[in-house]
């Protein structure tokens, strides 16, 4: 199937591309619908065939009879990552092996990995959920779509290499790295799509200037980038530089991967792909399940998917939903694009930091987003050290200079914080360049 053009019954209805249709634009009564059904036979499912889920259901006095409707999910108890590593490898499969015919696995957790498992079935579902994320990018069968996410047990490049599939592009699997021949091909292939993580993004976007090539020189249109955070401000950057639309996709192994949910054209958050995924909010201290527009802990419920049959798992992700009526026609929910995450905020002298609040401020003074945010504790004092990468246009030897960009680099740290940090500017690309995640902090705390 390719992307289908579906016309909006009412004037100020966007008209716009879509892989199901169907789907994608039903009424909430039909998604309701579907979620209902679904989610009464996959409860059945889990508590047949998942003994270490239906003893947490035991435990909890839950029954598949006491599930109706979505209604009814609070009732259920939720999955953790600690759950995935008490029960691994195959504790939480819901199918036999011999109807399995692939996993991915997590990148570098501690501990024992995530380890999840896919019916073919699974995969087609999976495959159609990364379908949808390209035609929102604008992507149908004529267009050259680069896949640069890392291929094997991560999810990234094998999610959006079936997508590309499905919807009929000519998919080039480069996976990640060789950045010289990314570009070669983008270039000779007239690539007009490139999936990746947004720092490989923008380390292409750098390695393209300092060939001399700009957003003129390449015929990209799009990119759809997602495995890790990234800012909006970063998004600007990514877009200037490579001359494209950038598009936030979202996902994670224990849910399939990228494609949970997606950006459409209007980039307000990303569509949830609610006829496979029901999505709820909980205050992460009390579990307490919060009304739709209220920030708090992302908790997933994947409901057809059968050999890895993830129910309520917390996802850690800080971030709310929203239901308002989407110019791109969509009607599924939208989730905004996390702030943050439950488990890797980092507390220093009692300050809740995120990452991405960093980054936003170098962005904001004209820096690229090559950094590590470095903390440690010393006589019993958290420290927190912020390495920032100058770009061949300001960097300078001249003391007085640095000195004086490092300053306004920490009163807009402070005035973001709430706390000081230490700035120090370095070379152009001598802080070491990831072509997967980008390792951004280094905790040496012992906590």
């Amino acid at each position: 199937m390719g992307p289908i053009t579906r016309e909006g019954e009412e004037d100020e209805n966007k008209v716009g591309q879509y892989f199901q249709p169907e789907i994608e634009c039903a009424s909430r009564e039909e998604i309701v619908a579907i979620q209902n059904k679904k989610l009464v036979e996959q409860v059945k499912h889990v508590w047949e065939n998942v003994p270490y889920y239906r003893k947490k259901m035991e435990k909890k006095g839950v029954t598949p009879d006491d599930i109706k409707s979505i209604e009814d999910l609070h009732k259920l108890p939720f999955l953790s990552k600690k759950d995935l590593r008490d029960a691994y490898p195959y504790g939480l499969m819901g199918v036999p092996k011999s109807e399995c015919v692939r996993i991915h696995s997590t990148s570098g957790t501690t501990g024992k990995r995530v380890v999840a498992f896919y019916t073919q079935g699974d995969i087609d579902l999976w495959e159609e959920c990364c379908a949808r994320a390209i035609v929102a990018a604008g992507g149908s069968k004529d267009d050259v779509c680069q896949v640069s996410y890392g291929f094997g047990l991560f999810t990234g490049g094998a999610g959006l290499n079936g997508g590309s599939h499905k919807v009929g592009c000519l998919t080039v699997p480069i996976s990640s790295g060789n950045t010289e021949r990314q570009i070669m091909f983008i270039q000779d292939l007239q690539a007009t799509i490139i999936c990746c993580t947004p720092s490989y993004a923008a380390y292409l976007g750098e390695s393209m200037k300092e060939m001399g090539l700009g957003p003129d020189d390449i015929p990209l249109k799009a990119g759809i980038f997602g495995a890790e955070a990234w800012s909006e401000e970063m998004r600007r950057d990514i877009e200037k530089t490579l001359g494209i639309k950038a598009y936030d996709i979202y996902g994670l192994t224990e849910l399939s991967g990228p494609g949970v949910s997606f950006e459409c054209s209007e980039q307000t958050g990303m569509h949830i792909n609610e006829d496979h995924f029901i999505a709820e909010i909980i205050n992460p201290d009390t579990e307490e399940v919060l009304e739709d527009g209220q920030w708090g802990e992302l908790v997933f419920t994947a409901i057809d998917k059968k050999a890895f049959p993830m129910m309520r798992y917390r996802t850690r992700d800080i971030c709310r939903l929203s239901r308002e009526k989407c110019s791109c026609g969509r009607t599924h929910v939208k989730m905004e694009k996390p702030r943050g995450r439950s488990d890797d905020m980092l507390i220093i002298r009692g300050v809740n930091v995120f990452p991405s609040q960093i980054e936003t401020v170098l962005l904001e003074h004209g820096y690229q987003a090559n950094y590590q945010i470095i903390v440690d504790r010393v006589n019993n004092t958290d420290t927190l050290d912020v390495h920032v990468e100058m770009t061949p246009e300001m960097f300078t030897d001249n003391v007085t200079d640095i000195t004086k960009a490092s300053n306004e680099l920490v009163a807009g740290l402070k005035s973001m914080l709430g706390l000081k940090a230490k700035v120090t500017l370095v070379a152009p690309k001598s802080i070491t360049r990831s072509e997967g995640k980008a390792v951004r902090v280094i905790d040496n705390r012992k906590i």
